[in-house]
């Protein structure tokens, strides 16, 4: 989970079991269990998957409570793990993906996740086939219409807090809120309620990476017994739920799942990180009529107050270089003011510098500009989602990043404007299975590859430790 999550959250004395202790399968044993897993996973009907931090420690996100997890080492008094990305640059694992493709092929009907990271909306489950219990640290919600908006950073608030921003609905206008659980809240409705209509329903739950320890949300998975269901816990710990399952696979989840995904003959989806910037152009004359005063901005698509946080400054340079100076913007807000006359055109060059965690190191762009007298607003018809499937596609058939596309433009005529949407490929990750699912040292052949005591969480109360 964030670091920035865990230090949000209430204190409390007692989280429960830490430090827990990790298990591994003998190889020969873990290769027989893969083989029943991926047996029970052809012959379901409604396949349901139920995950915990274990499954995003992969992507540089410290769990809870493992050996090294955050609460185990703030219980030892040691200094907790330093991320080795930014937090909103983590990206979706193996295992991530692998549920995509799953999802995708009509076998996984719903995903029920505990944390609070995005990655499962990211990675490319559908919303409707998702419940966040604990919320996601990169959406916020509209409590008057119920509009979400996922963001590109980390909403600074958690506890279903206001936040600064409003609901973009002209009709609607409310001050939004944060959709990350603290302590003291109640599991959503929104959220729980087709969690447990789906584990009912299931003839299969699939535990991945999770200790099973926070309640309501862990006896979700029991629900699918009555019905004849069966559980299937992969975790590297033991669990107060094992003696409920059917199997219990001690091993890291993405060797589990990628072992799964061969058996099944199924390739893991490459992962394709797109993120969104606008360029804002306003033009307007000055009192003596005799310049054109002019303003470019690089902003978030999220509002003018939202800081960008995968880009680290913006070159920009002009054809005209003889009459403009260069200029470096290597703080927020990325603005630059100028002044031409009426007459002259030209083109403003612009190199868009990625900070850390981005596999692309800058996308470059040309702006032509050229004065023209205020018309009527009006807004480019441009098949969005076309747009981004195409830079997908050119990313995974070039192995490379920096792919960009304009996905909106729009003109406002008072104070003159032009707004440009550009989407820009900015991570790719592609998943590679070896023939053998298990080396002779029980380690499972894959790589990835880059361009580049227990908590109770009530419905209607606060979580409790339980007896």
């Amino acid at each position: 989970m964030s670091l920035g999550y865990a230090e949000k959250l209430s204190f409390i004395e007692d989280v429960g079991q830490v430090g827990m202790a990790e298990f591994f399968d003998p190889s020969h044993v873990l290769q027989c269990k893969i083989e029943e897993l991926a047996k029970m996973i052809q012959k379901s009907k409604h396949l349901v998957v139920f995950t915990g931090a274990g499954i995003s420690t992969s992507c540089g996100i410290p769990d809870f409570r493992g050996p090294k997890g955050i609460w185990t080492l703030q219980r030892e008094g040691k200094d907790l793990p330093k991320a080795s990305l930014p937090f909103h640059r983590a990206m979706p694992s193996m295992t991530h993906m692998a549920l995509v493709e799953l999802e995708r092929a009509g076998i996984l009907k719903f995903v029920i996740s505990q944390n609070v990271d995005g990655l499962h909306l990211r990675s490319g489950i559908p919303r409707e086939k998702l419940s966040e219990l604990h919320g996601d640290s990169f959406m916020e919600m509209c409590p008057s219409c119920g509009a979400e908006y996922l963001r590109d950073f980390e909403v600074e608030t958690i506890g279903l807090k206001e936040t600064s921003r409003k609901c973009s609905n002209a009709k609607c206008g409310a001050k939004l809120k944060d959709t990350v659980l603290d302590w003291e809240d109640a599991l959503p409705p929104k959220e729980l309620d087709p969690a447990e209509k789906h584990c009912k329903r299931a003839d299969l739950v699939l535990c991945l990476g999770t200790s099973l320890q926070i309640t309501p949300a862990c006896n979700l998975p029991l629900k699918c017994l009555r019905g004849g269901g069966k559980i299937v816990i992969v975790n590297l710990q033991k669990t107060p739920k094992d003696k409920k399952a059917d199997v219990v696979i001690h091993g890291f989840v993405d060797k589990v799942v990628a072992g799964v995904m061969e058996s099944l003959n199924m390739q893991i989806p490459p992962y394709v990180r797109i993120d969104l910037f606008q360029i804002i152009l306003n033009q307007s004359l000055s009192r003596d009529e005799r310049y054109i005063n002019w303003t470019l901005r690089v902003a978030s698509v999220h509002g003018l107050a939202s800081q960008l946080p995968f880009i680290e400054s913006v070159e920009i340079s002009f054809s005209d270089n003889n009459k403009f100076k260069d200029a470096v913007l290597d703080e927020q807000p990325f603005i630059i003011k100028r002044r031409t006359t009426e007459a002259e055109t030209f083109d403003i060059f612009l190199i868009i510098n990625y900070s850390d965690g981005c596999d692309s190191l800058s996308t470059k762009i040309t702006i032509p500009f050229k004065y023209e007298v205020s018309r009527e607003e009006h807004e480019e018809m441009i098949d969005k989602e076309a747009v981004l499937q195409s830079l997908r596609e050119k990313a995974v058939e070039e192995s490379s990043c920096g792919q960009s596309g304009v996905v909106e433009r729009r003109v406002v005529s008072e104070p003159r404007s032009e707004v440009i949407v550009y989407a820009t490929v900015t991570n790719l990750r592609t998943f590679h299975c070896q023939q053998s699912v298990l080396a002779n040292n029980g380690d499972l052949k894959w790589k990835m590859e880059g361009c580049g005591t227990s908590r109770k969480r009530s419905r209607t109360g606060k979580r409790k430790p339980r007896a």
